[in-house]
């Protein structure tokens, strides 16, 4: 069934190209120029029908954007298991390795509108379609595995305060602001999640270098009725990589499409974009061994206590071919599971069960929005939902009800042997009651454990995010509230922000060492978890001093390890070298800068100074890796930036400039430099 979906979209594409003009009804139209007028200077006339239907289609194009979530993009694909997961579930797709299950997945931002830029700093989506035999299933992730709040009755408040404030309608895409900061200083459970979105990890250097999570604890069962809970994993064969927050700013200014153009090119370039399929998974009988409460959104399971299984692969490998028709009215709902995947008492999931439903009916105009293409299973479906706004297919006969003798009492429930989907019944007892389980008030022992899971760079980054948010924070009672909320996490980092923001830090609570919170989970840490070069992109400069024989071998260097790279000039278009080669300038001074690229690589340009000495200067300060071939060194001397880590010289690296380059890119940044 691997084509199956890919079929199924074929069906509804329209080819234009080389066809006539017609209106919606296919009546052919001979003037797209000029409406219909009462004269050559007259008025324009009601029974321009072709006007009013084409002015009318433009009048209703868009439709509500998403309330989270907005901003996204996405791409068409395929997953398999490694093998099967039969003593787990029996979901089908996860029982078979030889079923090639088609998915659809997008990716974005939370917080900003659909018109904002790729690179803030927010949490990302990461959802997943898997169009499986059985029905659709929606893995609806984030790039995070903790959330802000453990009950879905504070969504709406969370997202209230995290949004443009409503006085003023600013700032976009931003949680630099008072009403966010007023919100965490009173909900202390968003402990975690704000260590989580203040660190690297709301910084990804692209959609294709960043880790995903299923957030909740679900359910696998198996054929026999056992139960298993479960916590789902994306890694990304890339490597975790991120970028560092004033790079980030300057890239939204001169792409704010940075992640999307990333991703589709990539694609475009026969790039495929693989990410990891890992279980954490706990038996019925250890659900209550834990110092937290593993249904608790706002707690992680670490990977050194519950191990990541590594089960199958999830593949990426074609763009959407209409923005629109796919990416804009994919439907995804956390409620869409198959036999074999179940949900558990998680406060937060429960509430999301029900707004996913309710926010596609508004958003798609009515409840039909499973039959549109994108969001259409590929097993056929039967029920007696009939009519309603947007409604394609067309049922026959004079039966809509159950049960009946007309149709033979059909379409008629399932049985388990037949597929049929069955809740797990699981024995609940206790009062109705609005209250909070004495499991879920820890909120700071795992922001702890996050802090103390960082390199000193991750923590120094942490301490800057901090001290640039609450900066824009016009409360001082804001701010002092949350300098006292994080002082349960760290006093090193509460004290250095307090000290920058201009709040009174004592701290009067600070625990004798043995009472600390020591415990860390190294799978945390971006800087140490591994990296690599592949699909890296770097910039090369270039003019017409340059050398072929010197620059081809650091190129096939490169395109062995399938680094990209662009050449970066004075001028557009083509130059002619020494040796008579002839390189086609792709980017220049003015369009282009370093934050767009992992690295710079110095063959040519020194002719202009002027232009190229804060290109070097800004890729340096960036801490990212510089190559200069050897009759252009002379400007590394010049700036006093030659023998610095990451810094490679062609003279003295030789043969070996190319790989040594790539080694570099992997490594990704050279904190240890002098600025």
């Amino acid at each position: 069934m691997s084509n199956s979906k890919d079929e199924q979209l074929e069906h509804y594409k329209a080819y234009d190209e080389g066809k006539l003009l017609t209106t919606n009804e296919g009546l052919k139209v001979t003037d797209d120029e000029f409406t219909l007028k009462a004269g050559v200077r007259g008025p324009t006339l009601i029974e321009d029908f072709y006007f009013r239907q084409k002015m009318t289609h433009f009048d209703h194009e868009r439709i509500p954007e998403r309330v989270v979530h907005a901003r996204g993009f996405a791409a068409h694909g395929h997953f398999k298991v490694y093998e099967s997961l039969a003593r787990y579930t029996k979901a089908k797709f996860l029982c078979d390795p030889s079923i090639t299950t088609p998915v659809f997945t997008r990716f974005s931002t939370v917080a900003g509108s659909k018109g904002s830029a790729d690179t803030v700093r927010d949490v990302r989506g990461f959802a997943t379609k898997f169009y499986t035999e059985e029905g659709n299933y929606d893995l609806v992730g984030n790039n995070m595995p903790v959330f802000f709040i453990q009950d879905g009755i504070k969504f709406p408040d969370f997202i209230h305060a995290v949004k443009p404030e409503p006085h003023n309608e600013m700032p976009q895409a931003s949680s630099a602001h008072d009403t966010f900061w007023d919100f965490v200083a009173n909900n202390q459970e968003t402990a975690h999640m704000i260590m989580w979105v203040m660190s690297e990890r709301a910084l990804p250097r692209s959609f294709r270098m960043m880790e995903g999570f299923g957030v909740h604890t679900f359910r696998l069962i198996n054929e026999q009725g056992e139960a298993h809970f479960v916590k789902f994993h994306w890694k990304p064969l890339l490597g975790r990589q991120s970028q560092i927050w004033k790079e980030y700013q300057k890239v939204a200014g001169y792409d704010p499409d940075f992640h999307r153009r990333d991703l589709w090119e990539n694609i475009e370039m026969g790039n495929v974009v693989e990410y990891e399929l890992g279980l954490q998974i706990i038996p019925e009988s250890e659900e209550f061994k834990f110092s937290f409460d593993i249904l608790d959104a706002t707690k992680l399971w670490p990977e050194e206590d519950v191990p990541v299984q590594i089960v199958g692969r999830l593949t990426l490998n074609r763009n959407v071919d209409n923005v629109f028709a796919e990416t804009e009215q994919v439907a995804f709902h956390v409620g869409n599971v198959v036999p074999g995947i179940d949900f558990t008492n998680d406060p937060l999931l429960q509430g999301r069960l029900f707004s996913y439903t309710d926010t596609q009916l508004i958003r798609l105009g009515g409840p039909n929005f499973h039959e549109l293409p994108i969001n259409r299973s590929v097993c056929p479906f039967h029920n007696n939902f009939r009519d309603g706004f947007g409604r394609q297919t067309i049922n026959v006969g004079q039966v809509s009800y159950n049960s009946n003798s007309l149709f033979n009492h059909t379409p008629r429930p399932a049985t388990l042997s037949e597929g049929g989907y069955e809740h797990y019944q699981e024995k609940v007892e206790g009062r109705v009651i609005k209250a909070r389980a004495d499991s879920f008030k820890d909120h700071f022992s795992q922001a702890t454990m996050f802090w103390n899971s960082m390199s000193n760079i991750e923590k120094q980054q942490i301490k800057d995010a901090f001290t640039f948010e609450l900066s824009k924070v016009k409360s001082k009672s804001v701010q002092q509230q949350v300098i006292t909320m994080f002082a349960n996490v760290s006093s090193e980092l509460v004290e250095y922000v307090s000290e920058r923001i201009g709040i009174t830090y004592v701290d009067k609570q600070k625990q004798a060492p043995e009472k600390q919170n020591t415990k860390a989970s190294p799978a945390l840490s971006v800087d140490q978890s591994p990296k690599s070069a592949r699909t890296r992109k770097v910039a090369i400069v270039i003019s017409d001093t340059v050398l072929s024989s010197q620059l081809q071998p650091v190129l096939d260097a490169l395109n062995k390890e399938m680094v990209q790279y662009r050449f970066v000039g004075e001028r557009l278009g083509n130059v002619l070298d020494q040796e008579g080669g002839e390189w086609m300038i792709q980017d220049t001074f003015f369009n282009t800068d370093p934050c767009l690229f992992d690295g710079l690589i110095i063959a040519g340009g020194l002719e202009h100074p002027q232009l190229i000495k804060p290109f070097i200067l800004e890729t340096y300060q960036q801490y990212k890796p510089l190559a200069s071939l050897q009759q252009y060194e002379e400007i590394l001397t010049q700036l006093q930036i030659a023998d610095q880590p990451g810094v490679i010289q062609a003279s003295s690296a030789g043969k070996k400039t190319g790989s040594k380059f790539v080694e570099a890119i992997a490594q990704q940044r050279f904190w240890n430099r002098t600025l």
